[in-house]
């Protein structure tokens, strides 16, 4: 990723916009399991930004 990472926890919104994605395709990669891992604060869904970077290098490296 040749953008920064926030250092704060990331909503669905700021996933989709880091990633140039619609909402809807975070949201599906939830249901689906097969995005990052994300974790509730009560009724409010987060990423942690390190687990996002994983998880896109995991995918450059499936790609490679």
């Amino acid at each position: 990723m040749k953008r920064p990472l926030p250092t704060r926890y990331l909503t669905p919104v700021d996933l989709a916009d880091l990633l140039g994605v619609p909402l809807e395709t975070v949201y599906q990669w939830r249901r689906k399991h097969t995005g990052p891992r994300g974790f509730r604060v009560g009724r409010h869904l987060r990423y942690d930004p390190e687990d996002v970077r994983a998880w896109v290098e995991t995918l450059m490296e499936e790609a490679a």
